[in-house]
């Protein structure tokens, strides 16, 4: 790991054991996202949930798709070799102008000499504001202590530090200021923290350097907390697979084909019988004969509460893309040949990934502020208007969304606009924004066309795939592109484009029994769903 990577830290709300056990980082242009979080007392089902993740991360700890250890406490350094070893690679350290560190462990554990170097600079700045005084030996007994409870750790690590792996550390009731610096020392080094403080917490001038986000979960408790050891899990360490990665997300919309469909795969555009769960306000809507498919999303109940207040939420009745097209005003013959005989340049692979800064992140949130899933979003109005699937939003109670490029996470409410038919919905943030320009139709599009897909499949924030355009299907009497580029879980809303740029449609869907079979809305459908939106 030669790059030092550029943080950000707990850029969502954590509010429970599980939230920390699910979220996901992702290193996007050398920046990753880190948490280290504080959970306050205890529920009452405090250490149920600290089983669950125990065995949860300890399982996927051995398939290799991250590395998670929970700690009762850190070791006093007794051994004098132990000691002069350390102080050792500190007065290296001091030698070097404090631009590199490196320990016995860190190397073996793909942690780069800069970067532990860095994270170490941050922990001495944190422990000295809450010092009057804060002298050199002070600061190399903090620092000796910091690589040593570092390599205790590393040691335990059954594989190599990825950019696409997370790591999970979690302990107890940490009160002492220089263990709380060195669990903040860990999250400069891409590890995600959690601190059961269940009977105890920080000292209030720790607290006010807002290193950690805090949530109060119940009364401070002596809550017993067993042991951890990833030895008792009956697991095999295995090789990390870089494609092992966990959605962040509840699935996008799982389309199951019967099996005379896969035996018999409809040459042209043939409805497909498919099965989606819709919630009871879209059954109201929903044309009453379904020659194609039945549909339902189910959104949590609270949704199905929210969707009715303040008549905010937009349900409209789209009109089926047959007539739709029968009723689109035709342009002139003369301009349909000046807009055919246009001679547009194709853009590069690289061009097309920069559009990726229209693409954001959608973070969904229950009434609690837990984060309970990721989508995709595109960027379709200045006055910050978003783009993204109905089954996305439709789940939540609020939303945050991150763009490319810009430290601030936007929170909104605001879901402007939905039809579940289409599975389009429009979120709107407080902020101005670079829209995708969105297909006018000049040419029909065609099977083997190329096309990228921008979205965040498994919360990995704006990833680019290439394919091609493999087919057209109609469901339930919307037009679906059926296309190759890859997209996974989390990547429902993102961007679908031809080689100039444009939206030609929104990731909705994949067939999970097929290899790269995925379906977007079509930019027709979409241009009539954003009327009004685009200015």
């Amino acid at each position: 790991m030669e790059e030092i990577w550029k943080f950000r830290h707990n850029v969502a709300a954590i509010s429970s054991v599980m939230a920390f056990e699910h979220i996901r980082s992702s290193l996007h242009q050398n920046i990753r996202d880190v948490y280290f979080v504080r959970l306050l007392g205890d529920d009452g089902k405090l250490l149920q949930d600290v089983e669950r993740m125990d065995a949860r991360l300890c399982a996927e700890t051995a398939a290799g798709r991250c590395i998670y250890q929970r700690i009762l406490g850190l070791p006093a350094l007794a051994d004098k070799k132990e000691a002069d070893y350390y102080a050792g690679c500190y007065e290296k350290w001091k030698q070097g102008q404090e631009q590199v560190l490196e320990t016995k462990s860190t190397s073996q554990a793909g942690i780069s000499a800069q970067m532990t170097a860095r994270a170490c600079q941050e922990a001495i700045a944190a422990l000295a504001k809450t010092k009057s005084v804060f002298s050199e030996s002070m600061q190399k007994n903090f620092v000796i202590k910091l690589l040593f409870w570092l390599d205790q750790i590393l040691k335990e690590f059954p594989v190599r530090q990825q950019a696409d792996l997370n790591i999970k550390i979690v302990s107890h009731n940490i009160v002492q200021k220089q263990k709380y610096c060195f669990f903040y020392f860990l999250t400069w080094l891409g590890m995600d923290v959690l601190l059961l403080q269940s009977g105890q917490d920080i000292e209030e001038e720790m607290e006010q350097l807002k290193l950690s986000q805090s949530y109060r979960l119940g009364e401070w408790a002596q809550s017993q907390f067993p042991a951890y050891d990833n030895k008792n899990c009956g697991i095999k360490v295995q090789a990390v697979s870089k494609s092992a990665v966990l959605p962040t997300s509840p699935p996008p919309v799982r389309i199951t084909l019967p099996e005379r469909s896969r035996k018999n795969a409809p040459q042209k555009r043939e409805s497909l019988t498919v099965k989606i769960t819709l919630p009871e306000r879209s059954r109201k809507n929903a044309p009453q004969k379904r020659e194609s498919l039945t549909v339902k999303i189910t959104p949590p109940e609270q949704d199905k509460k929210n969707a009715s207040q303040d008549g905010q939420l937009l349900s409209e009745r789209i009109t089926p893309p047959e007539q739709h097209r029968k009723n689109a005003p035709r342009m002139g013959a003369a301009s349909e040949k000046v807009m055919l005989s246009d001679q547009r340049t194709e853009k590069t692979y690289e061009e097309l990934a920069s559009l990726a800064s229209s693409v954001v992140l959608v973070g969904v949130h229950d009434n609690r502020g837990t984060l309970i899933g990721t989508g995709s979003g595109i960027m379709i109005g200045r006055r910050g208007y978003i783009l993204t699937n109905n089954h996305v939003a439709s789940g939540g109670c609020f939303y945050t969304v991150r763009i490319e490029e810009d430290d601030r996470v936007y929170k909104t409410e605001e879901v402007i606009k939905y039809n579940s038919v289409l599975d389009l919905a429009v979120l709107r943030i407080d902020r101005t924004l670079q829209p995708l320009p969105v297909y006018g139709g000049r040419q029909k599009l065609a099977r083997g066309q190329r096309v990228v897909a921008i979205g965040s499949p498994l919360g990995l924030f704006n990833s680019v795939s290439d394919g091609i355009i493999s087919g057209f299907r109609v469901i339930d009497d919307v037009d679906m592109i059926q296309f190759t580029a890859p997209i996974s879980h989390g990547s429902s809303g993102g961007a679908l484009l031809n080689m100039y740029g444009e939206v030609i449609g929104i990731s909705t869907a994949g067939i999970d029994e097929g290899q790269n079979i995925n379906l977007a809305i079509g930019y027709e459908g979409i241009n009539l769903f954003i009327q009004g939106f685009t200015g």
